[in-house]
């Protein structure tokens, strides 16, 4: 089971330029969704190891030259979708759950694994990036 901390959108830490950002045809043509990906740390014995504070500023930064992962899907004038570079921010969630690294050893994606993740939301409105 997931308990969930925390929810926030995250914004760039300084003004960014607001604009719409053509999507390629490539872009176009894929899927939309987030793609889940996990990464596992071992602790290192700080008991600061892991801040969400720290990790959060972090965010806010790289979203400065990365801005337009701040922004949103949205449709142009000329009707082609487009990110609309608006600094709204990136959903970041901080959770937990009881299992460890070791629980993992041979992790393979299955439905007990994608449990892990916090679910979100497949509106027009959701933010690019979702970190948790």
């Amino acid at each position: 089971m997931v308990e969930i901390l925390e929810s926030c959108l995250v914004a760039p830490s300084e003004e960014t330029p607001k604009h719409g950002l053509w999507l390629s045809n490539l872009d176009l043509a894929a899927a939309r969704g987030h793609t889940p990906t996990v990464y596992f740390y071992r602790p290192s014995g700080d008991h600061n190891f892991f801040s969400v504070e720290a990790v959060k500023a972090a965010l806010s930064k790289a979203l400065v030259p990365f801005y337009p992962l701040a922004g949103r899907l949205d449709v142009g004038r000329d009707g082609r979708v487009e990110i609309d570079c608006n600094a709204e921010g990136a959903l970041f969630v901080a959770a937990r759950c009881d299992y460890t690294v070791d629980s993992f050893r041979e992790f393979e994606p299955s439905p007990e694994t994608r449990r892990l993740f916090v679910p979100t939301a497949d509106s027009a409105d959701a933010p690019l990036v979702v970190l948790q």
